[in-house]
């Protein structure tokens, strides 16, 4: 298995790139072993790719919806027998805990079930007419989809794109972030290659940034270009998409800062659970964690003491132990970020009650507390195991903080009063607000995606279908016309 994921996929095949002058090298975080090596893919592969998934996309659509249905639905049972596998490559690859992993393979899992769905739920429409010719509305797959992936959560974060472009009728090549190449790319490919997908349609492409990061997404055949990372990332991909030969649609799903609120009537010990779930998951480094608490004075120093306890407890290290819940960040460059953000939270004089260590990859949780809305720490997306909790007088108080962000992706509000709670959701900036519950959320059939700087586009249910599909307005008319001139 280690030995085939060595290579490209493309055009149905296993196969070496062309870049002989870089090799991605995929290491295991914690223990910085080498787990393979990866010859790069250069423009020649992804032109390669990119030709296959329009030639096999014909081939794909021609069948029918219960043809591709079965193929999706495959998938999913795939995902089923092989979670032992696919759960080993997280932990070892991505470093994800146990928890986090299972959590993973249960969302790809979910979201490739109801993409099977997604082909018997394609509908056209006849429109009324006042001419007396018929009116046909045809919705038809976008064609070639070029998706970006990233390593936090690459098995779902890829299959969510990956399964429901399939099922719309489309082609696909994938190009994973270069920390996760297997879960983010081949293994995928290998599933749905297992599950009967046609030679060529999907396609992964394994390169350097600046050798092909461009060329994927300005290429001509793509006419949609999927992006979960960073939102300067995104930015930069949205240009080009809007700047070359072709203009192309994109799905941005980008950076977050998320608010959890803690409003004055809230259930304490419950809230202090989410917060530390929703922070904690996988050492913080999910778009959707809680960035940041927001918790009214009122019982401010009560929830924060509940929350110092449960952090407490918290296991760090090994992630393939059972026990562990904070495991390694992903790489170096990410964890040297996470300390400048603390060194700056101690210059600006914020208050730490819990100051972890940090040894190479592994950063120990870090909570610190205060009162100035206006620090570095509450408006940047740390990506790491670091709680900022922020002092606010009232509940009108913590709604103007929690929008104080260029980002809008997910949200918690914390209250015993759940009309209340949705009134003051109406006011939160951001996509996605959950009353009672953690930040961090996913639902097959459920919207997600931000506003702000946190992207645009929405993933799952119908609204990833409306994404990977587009519309066409069809007229037909019989016997003579009257025309105005």
């Amino acid at each position: 298995m280690e030995r085939q994921f060595d290579k490209q996929f493309i055009g149905g095949k296993w196969k070496q790139g062309n870049d002989l002058d870089h090799v991605n090298e995929d290491k295991n975080p914690y223990t910085q072993e080498t787990i393979i090596t990866i010859q790069g893919a250069n423009t020649q592969d992804v032109d390669e790719a990119y030709q296959a998934a329009q030639k096999a996309q014909k081939e794909w659509i021609a069948k029918t919806p219960q043809e591709r249905r079965q193929v999706i639905k495959k998938a999913a049972d795939l995902i089923e027998e092989q979670q032992a596998e696919i759960m080993e490559w997280l932990v070892k690859e991505g470093g994800a805990t146990k928890i986090k992993a299972g959590l993973e393979i249960n969302l790809a899992k979910g979201i490739t079930e109801e993409a099977a769905s997604f082909p018997l739920r394609i509908e056209s429409r006849i429109l009324p007419t006042s001419t007396g010719e018929e009116s046909f509305v045809m919705r038809r797959p976008v064609g070639v989809v070029g998706i970006i992936s990233p390593w936090n959560f690459p098995f779902h974060l890829t299959m969510r794109s990956l399964a429901p472009a399939l099922a719309a009728g489309n082609g696909v090549v994938i190009k994973p972030a270069s920390d996760s190449p297997v879960t983010g790319g081949l293994l995928p490919a290998k599933i749905f290659e297992a599950a009967g997908v046609p030679k060529g349609l999907v396609n992964v492409t394994i390169g350097s940034g600046s050798e092909i990061g461009d060329y994927f997404v300005s290429h001509p055949i793509p006419t949609f270009i999927s992006f979960t990372g960073s939102t300067p990332v995104g930015k930069n991909i949205a240009s080009h998409a809007l700047s070359g030969k072709r203009i192309k649609q994109v799905a941005l799903e980008l950076g977050g800062n998320s608010p959890f609120i803690v409003l004055a009537d809230a259930d304490l010990d419950e809230a202090a659970h989410a917060l530390v779930v929703s922070k904690f998951m996988h050492s913080g480094q999910i778009c959707m964690a809680a960035n940041r608490a927001i918790v009214v004075e009122a019982v401010f120093d009560a929830f924060v003491e509940k929350v110092v306890e449960r952090v407490k407890k918290l296991v760090v290290g090994d992630p393939a132990d059972k026990q562990t819940i904070i495991g390694p960040i992903i790489n170096q460059k990410q964890t040297d970020h996470i300390e400048e953000i603390i060194q700056q939270a101690r210059s600006s004089k914020a208050k730490f009650l819990i100051e972890g260590t940090i040894k190479e990859q592994i950063v120990e949780p870090f909570v610190l507390v205060s009162e100035d809305p206006a620090l570095a720490v509450f408006h940047e997306e740390i990506f790491g195991p670091v709680l900022p909790i922020l002092k606010v007088k009232d509940t009108a108080a913590a709604i103007a903080a929690a929008n104080d962000t260029d980002y809008g992706l997910s949200s918690a509000l914390f209250t015993r009063d759940l009309t209340h709670g949705r009134m003051l959701a109406n006011e939160l900036e951001s996509g996605m607000c959950h009353i009672n519950g953690l930040t961090v959320a996913d639902e097959p059939s459920a919207p997600f995606g931000g506003e702000k700087n946190s992207g645009i586009g929405r993933f799952n249910g119908e609204w990833v279908l409306e994404e990977f599909t587009r519309v066409q307005w069809v007229t037909t008319k019989t016997g003579k016309n009257q025309y105005p001139f």
